[in-house]
């Protein structure tokens, strides 16, 4: 764990992908509040747009404000703050029955200093990108930089959930029918808790958050080639965005990027 002081870059893009008329994901961010989401809404007649920027603005508007103590944890306020955004999605949706039925993933992040809460509802995930750095042994100077991805997030998907109980593979889970399968999305249930994950950012890390336009085109070896090219945050989310639209395109892609670098 690292002790100093750290700041966040960030950059972000998001596309409609090759296949879709309209793009139904959204993204926010605060560096100064340290406050970092990505959307991906469902609904049909622009319902999913709909509940994907509601969402969005509302993490923003009650993290950015958050005030944290000894007896308002940051976990209490995020849960907190996705709830809020889950019921005004709610309402908005009983109140105009055009948009009856409509959803949103949630994927995001909170800094302070270096502690980063990642929080989650839905497939929308989370990755960490850390440099391992050469080996310590004189055998290993003049090595490469080693780079390792790591999914911090667990998707609420059907397929996913049957993964992890060790009834159908990972490849199974690619091909299956089922894969579109949510089984955790706001605006699509009454009471929602998010997962919640606490880690601790060291200088040069790298954390992706993504929609599923992303996850469900380029395997997760790609995307780690792809964030150790010396490129800046806007030129590693430009890359994930043609890697995606390379191999089909076939959903909105929305690529937000957050890096720890030292004061």
């Amino acid at each position: 764990m690292t002790t100093a002081p750290l700041h966040y870059m960030v950059a972000a893009v998001s596309d409609l992908g090759k296949k879709r008329s309209g793009n139904e994901d959204a993204f926010g961010y605060s560096v100064e509040h340290g406050v970092y989401v990505v959307c991906d809404g469902m609904g049909g007649a622009a319902a999913g747009e709909i509940a994907s920027a509601m969402a969005v603005e509302e993490m923003l508007r009650l993290l950015s404000g958050r005030a944290v103590d000894e007896t308002n944890r940051l976990e209490n306020l995020v849960t907190e703050a996705v709830c809020a955004a889950n019921r005004a999605i709610l309402s908005h949706a009983k109140n105009n029955s055009e948009y009856s039925g409509m959803g949103t993933t949630l994927v995001g992040l909170v800094t302070e200093g270096s502690r980063v809460l990642v929080f989650n509802v839905g497939d929308s995930r989370c990755y960490r990108m850390r440099n391992l750095g050469p080996g310590g042994n004189e055998a290993d100077q003049g090595k490469p930089t080693q780079a390792r991805l790591q999914q911090i997030t667990l998707d609420h998907s059907l397929v996913q959930e049957q993964v992890r109980q060790g009834r159908m593979t990972t490849a199974e889970a690619k091909r299956s029918p089922l894969r579109s399968i949510i089984t955790r999305a706001l605006g699509t249930q009454t009471d929602i808790e998010p997962d919640l994950f606490e880690l601790e950012a060291e200088p040069g890390d790298i954390f992706l958050l993504c929609s599923d336009g992303l996850t469900g085109e380029v395997a997760d070896p790609l995307i780690e080639s792809l964030l150790t090219a010396d490129l800046p945050l806007d030129g590693l989310c430009a890359s994930l965005i043609v890697a995606a639209n390379k191999s089909g395109g076939r959903d909105n892609i929305t690529c937000l990027l957050v890096r720890a670098e030292s004061n």
